[in-house]
């Protein structure tokens, strides 16, 4: 006799634009039996620089009506940005629902530093978030945290995984803030608080002053969205899934491909 099998809910993956895509690489390593729906608010992209109440309410819309259409069993919010300004409230406003957040990694950062020197690169609302500095005063008060807000890197990040060039002076006077030396000491640790600055993390290797740890959440965001559902062996990988929205509705022929490369019908 055959053992009954399981069609799971999907994960939905939700960021401003493509960054979130650094997260959906990992989450499938780690959730091979689920299947995935994308979500990039193309048409509010980028978020760093809106204002907060108007970006609160734009998230929540959204998701309501997100949730009424997918279904989805979780939702990681794949955006610094968007998490730090609205998580709160998007718990409230959908209570059935589990969220899994991301946050600057600055616990992990200053747990590892040596030099005591991080820097946090970020957009400009997370750098002006509350949450932001509540987390170095909880876990960092021993180290020196340089927050750098980036006007340009979320669009920099969007046309280089698109294969568009940019310029390593565009880039390094984004990054350059982020390096510090003080009393014979280096920044040792860079938080990327921005799921779209991984991609360009090769570049920022090459271009750095001295070598950092180039913190990347994206692991750990998918470790903990793991922990969250439920593993369960005779599952079946939904086929109509695996899917990309883009809030636009008219994604160029450079996102769908991208997005094609990442498994996702756009």
């Amino acid at each position: 006799m055959t053992a009954p099998t399981h069609e799971l809910k999907s994960v939905l993956v939700f960021d401003s634009g493509i960054g979130g895509l650094t997260v959906l690489r990992e989450a499938r390593v780690l959730m091979p039996e689920r299947g995935f729906i994308y979500v990039a608010d193309d048409a509010g992209f980028p978020y760093g620089g809106w204002e907060e109440q108007a970006l609160k309410e734009r998230v929540i819309g959204l998701f309501g009506r997100l949730l009424e259409e997918h279904d989805p069993e979780v939702c990681i919010i794949a955006c610094n940005t968007a998490f730090t300004l609205v998580g709160a409230d998007l718990r409230a406003a959908f209570p059935q629902m589990t969220f899994v957040g991301t946050v600057p990694a600055i616990k992990p950062a200053a747990e590892r530093t040596r030099s005591g020197l991080v820097s946090v690169l970020a957009t400009p609302g997370t750098v002006r978030r509350a949450y932001t500095r509540d987390l170095i005063q909880s876990f960092a008060q021993q180290c020196h945290v340089r927050l750098v807000g980036s006007e340009n890197l979320a669009r920099m990040a969007e046309a280089y995984i698109r294969g568009d060039a940019v310029s390593d002076d565009a880039v390094l006077a984004e990054i350059d803030q982020c390096f510090v030396e003080k009393e014979g000491r280096k920044t040792d640790i860079v938080v990327l608080a921005c799921t779209h600055y991984p991609f360009m993390a090769n570049l920022f290797r090459r271009l750095a002053p001295w070598p950092v740890d180039w913190l990347d959440p994206a692991e750990a965001i998918a470790r903990r969205a793991r922990t969250l559902v439920p593993l369960i062996a005779d599952a079946v990988h939904p086929d109509n899934f695996d899917f990309a929205v883009l809030t636009s509705g008219n994604p160029d022929f450079a996102t769908r491909r991208l997005m094609q490369g990442f498994g996702l019908r756009a």
